[in-house]
Order: C-alpha cells, then structure tokens, then sequence
C-alpha cells in the first residue's frame, strides 16, 4: 500500500513541475488576445518597448501585453478580453 501511495505521489509530482516548466499554469496567455500592432516596420526595440508603445498608443487598461514576433520582427499589442 505504502509502495503505491509513493508512487502516486511521485507521479503527480512530476506532472506538477512538467506543468509549471512548460508554462501551463500562468493565466496571462489566457486573459490577453491580440488586438493591434504597433511602431515603425520591423520593430526594433526589445518586449518592454512594444509594451510601452502599446499603452501609449492605446492606453494602459485596453492594452495588457505587448510582444515583438515574427520573423519580420512586428509588435504585437494584447489586450483583455
């Protein structure tokens, strides 16, 4: 009994760290959807300045993220839902 007691809890143990490795637990990618881009054509700054761009453009309550993506390098503002 002992023995499959340990490993049940071993097995959801690992479940537990593969999860939170792999990102599964964070919420963000859940609350934000992509709404718009911003900036110049590609996009040379780092995530930080696509968000900076994002709240000045939009404003800070529509726009919850913003992400330089793709090979052509665009920013991508997020907002909530």
């Amino acid at each position: 009994m002992a023995k499959n007691l340990n490993c049940v809890s071993f097995t959801i143990l690992l479940v537990v760290l593969l999860m939170a490795s792999t990102e599964i637990m964070k919420t963000e990618a859940q609350t934000c959807s992509t709404f718009d881009e911003c900036g110049p054509d590609p996009f040379l700054g780092t995530n930080s300045d696509c968000f900076n761009c994002c709240k000045y453009t939009y404003g800070s309550p529509p726009a919850c993220k913003g992400l330089v993506e793709g090979s052509d390098k665009h920013c991508h503002c997020y907002q909530n839902p």
